[in-house]
């Protein structure tokens, strides 16, 4: 049954990339990232990048910073407003243009969050309860089942539908979200008349970035490369991570994760094939292959960092961007939640 769903979400998945470069005009995208620490190359190559596709393809954008979702699984903010600051600085070095895509804050828009309430009324304990994406994201937190985790699918619908979003680049395992969100706006509909659109996820290609040590690139393992180092940082990352004795360099995952690892890391930044760049160092051995990763990263992201420093150099600009952002999704959050109490008949 599973894998039905899974195979007709694909189909609608493959019509809309399909028709997104002809009518992109049809299309809002929703997407966005917690400010639990710093963007790296996993990111980048995993969402950022087709973010920007598809912002210069002519969609209409929002990138959310979710920053109420930072404690459903942690007992602190701090470094958050850091975070915050650093994620608009990683966006814009990207690619992503806040004059097309609005960049927004959980927090700074409230009307946003007051569709939780009626939303909340449109799904059972039992369908919270049985989400996988929210059972595994407790279990790797190793946190307690928190009340906003446990309706962390909720809120990401209040993301999504506040701006009416119909496409949101999830990878599979989020397709349970997508599901829950497509759900709440069809039982609005159905029970107060039509205001939402009911979203597909638009599934992103399944390109898992290794870490450093062979494991997915992950801010809590210390196995990422954060846009925001600098070459020699990058480069001390790469020399420090682990290979193995063999001398002869080759590409296979499962028994040699460290060295595999480092071959698709140089894989993505160059373009080139894991085997061929494999077949080049040969027998040359690690410290010639964390020579070629260090130099393919580090000529990557150089003209993300250049444009990085000069954000970095005028914070006021950072400020400005956010506060534009939180105005304009304000805007469209009290425009949405004036069509939902219009349609539950709580204009007073």
């Amino acid at each position: 049954m599973a894998s039905d769903t899974f195979e007709a979400s694909r189909k609608i998945s493959d019509e809309i990339k399909a028709d997104l470069p002809v009518h992109p005009e049809k299309y809002v995208m929703l997407t966005g990232d917690r400010p639990t620490g710093r963007l790296h190359l996993g990111h980048y190559f995993g969402t950022i990048r087709e973010r920007v596709r598809l912002q210069d393809a002519g969609v209409t954008s929002r990138i959310i910073i979710a920053d109420y979702q930072v404690i459903t699984d942690r007992d602190t903010t701090e470094h958050i407003a850091d975070n915050v600051r650093n994620m608009v600085i990683d966006y814009l070095a990207c690619g992503i243009d806040p004059a097309r895509t609005i960049i927004f804050t959980h927090s700074a828009v409230p009307a946003l969050n007051q569709l939780m309430l009626p939303f909340l009324s449109l799904v059972t304990e039992a369908e919270l309860l049985r989400n996988p994406t929210v059972k595994s994201e407790q279990e790797a937190s190793g946190h307690a089942l928190t009340g906003l985790l446990l309706t962390y699918p909720v809120h990401q619908a209040c993301d999504i539908l506040f701006c009416k979003g119909n496409v949101v680049p999830v990878g599979k395992d989020q397709l349970p979200h997508i599901e829950q969100t497509r759900q709440i706006a069809r039982r609005f509909n159905e029970r107060y008349g039509r205001v939402f659109p009911e979203p597909h996820g638009l599934l992103t290609e399944a390109v898992e970035i290794p870490g450093l040590d062979g494991r997915k690139m992950s801010k809590s393992y210390g196995n990422a490369i954060a846009l925001s180092a600098t070459a020699e940082e990058t480069a001390k990352l790469i020399k420090k991570s682990k290979t193995d004795s063999e001398r002869l360099i080759t590409f296979d995952k499962e028994a040699r994760p460290g060295v595999s690892a480092l071959l698709t890391t140089a894989a993505l930044c160059t373009g080139r094939d894991e085997q061929a760049i494999a077949a080049e160092i040969a027998d040359a051995g690690s410290g010639a292959l964390k020579t070629y990763v260090t130099e393919a990263v580090n000529d990557y992201l150089a003209p993300i960092r250049a444009r990085r420093a000069e954000l970095e150099a005028d914070p006021g600009y950072i400020e400005e961007i956010l506060r534009e952002g939180n105005r304009r999704a304000n805007e469209i959050a009290d425009a949405t939640l004036d069509e939902v109490r219009a349609a539950m008949g709580m204009v007073y």
